[in-house]
């Protein structure tokens, strides 16, 4: 059996609704895991999704920030959501994927989004930032984040963090930008060690080559200049990380008419 999921962070489900639509319409992943929905739960274009086919969807959200969703063509067995820090500002979601799916062993897939931490790094000085680090250390310690030696588990979304030389375009300028901060990588990376979590884009387009999933607003001519940087990951429990046969990230969704500066990227698994 054949599983796709789409991570990818939206900028406003309503506000890319079309876009949205567009893709599912194209690639039709088995599910998708949106980032920064801006929605509470009652105003989510249920109807819209519903229409694409796509019934079965387990949300947390809020008026204008943040919120995550997991949408989704088969249905889900259960659905849960993990507070961080003390803040009820809807960045986590999870949905365990079992026999209603067609699945002799579960899938959990875990969407998250992670803070962005502003511009300043220096956690005295930027309290955005001291926030995003305290996340990275919960994400690290989180017993719900630390799947079992045979759990099959997905963690996957918009993690805000370019942990690798080569995630970014480059290393050496991007040292002092926050999202290539060293205290970020070894936050994030410590985060995945943790869990024994695998990074399942570099297991698939190992380093040197470069990686994006991300490019700036700032940069009118983002495909030209191509300074982006992989903030949107996917990561694979032991157990389910022989799985993923392909990863693919859809750089030409960046150039839609009202894009997200996040593009979306799908993994396929052969479960």
């Amino acid at each position: 059996m054949r599983l796709t999921v789409t991570t990818w962070n939206i900028n406003s489900v309503r506000l890319r609704i079309n876009l949205v639509a567009k893709f599912l319409k194209a690639v039709r992943p088995d599910v998708l895991c949106l980032q920064e929905t801006k929605c509470p739960d009652d105003k989510f274009p249920f109807k819209r999704f519903k229409r694409l086919g796509y019934e079965h969807i387990a949300l947390n959200g809020q008026k204008g920030y943040h919120g995550v969703a997991v949408i989704s063509r088969v249905p889900f067995e259960s659905c849960k959501v993990q507070v961080f820090c003390g803040k009820s500002d809807c960045r986590h979601v999870s949905a365990m994927f079992g026999e209603r799916a067609g699945l002799r062993d579960p899938i959990t897939v875990h969407n998250l989004y992670v803070p962005a931490g502003g511009d300043l790094p220096d956690p005295e000085l930027n309290p955005k930032f001291a926030h995003k680090l305290s996340f990275l250390d919960e994400m690290r310690d989180a017993a719900v984040l630390r799947p079992a030696a045979a759990e099959r588990a997905i963690l996957l979304g918009d993690l805000n963090v370019a942990p690798l030389e080569h995630d970014v375009w480059s290393h050496k300028q991007m040292l002092r930008v926050v999202s290539h901060t060293p205290i970020e990588c070894d936050k994030l990376v410590a985060a995945g060690k943790a869990g024994n979590w695998i990074d399942s884009m570099r297991v698939l387009t190992p380093e040197p080559a470069k990686l994006y999933t991300w490019w700036s607003y700032r940069a009118p001519d983002w495909a030209a200049a191509n300074k982006g940087r992989r903030l949107d990951h996917i990561w694979a429990s032991p157990a389910l990380a022989d799985r993923v046969a392909g990863i693919a990230i859809a750089r030409n969704y960046r150039g839609a008419e009202r894009p997200s500066d996040h593009v979306p990227v799908t993994a396929t698994l052969e479960v």
